[in-house]
């Protein structure tokens, strides 16, 4: 039987500057419900921004690396999944209200028939997304694995890609 992952602890992004890239995320995190710290770790400064569910990190990229290209092996974009629809609509809302250049919030039925978010890209180009719950990644990890989706944990409900638990989802 294989370890049983039960969500993400931590993501660290190299950023080209580390003070460009805090201002943006300082006025991203706060609508997400993130806190901030700071660490020094092997003499570089690190920004840490956190929340009861896992952490974001930002330090600096070395000198003389290449700028970050989706397309290029590694991290094509993050999502943060939130609770429903309504929650997509304000995040979005209050990412334009803080100056983040955020799609409008709408269903993107080409990656599900319920798939709906917002999207932005930070400093670097790194690629983000809110988005809400979906019975589209319910039915994907069905299909890939041939099994249903597994039960959420004691308490919980199942939501978005069927194997974790958010809060108050409506599905």
């Amino acid at each position: 039987m294989p370890v049983e992952v039960i969500g993400i602890d931590h993501v660290y992004l190299s950023v080209r500057d580390l003070a460009r890239a805090e201002a943006f995320y300082d006025r991203v995190m706060p609508i997400l419900g993130y806190r901030k710290s700071r660490s020094t770790i092997a003499g570089d400064p690190h920004v840490h921004f956190f929340n009861r569910q896992f952490g974001f990190s930002l330090r600096p990229a070395r000198d003389g690396t290449p700028d970050h290209d989706p397309y290029a092996p590694g991290l094509h974009h993050f999502c943060f999944r939130v609770n429903d629809e309504r929650a997509v609509d304000r995040a979005a809302s209050e990412l334009v209200a803080a100056g983040v250049d955020a799609t409008p919030a709408r269903l993107y039925p080409e990656y599900a028939p319920d798939y709906y978010a917002t999207f932005f890209a930070d400093p670097d180009g790194v690629r983000l997304e809110i988005g809400g719950c979906s019975t589209g990644t319910r039915s994907s990890w069905t299909s890939r694995t041939g099994t249903r989706a597994p039960s959420p944990p004691r308490g919980g409900r199942r939501c978005g890609n069927g194997r974790t638990t958010v809060p108050g989802c409506r599905r």
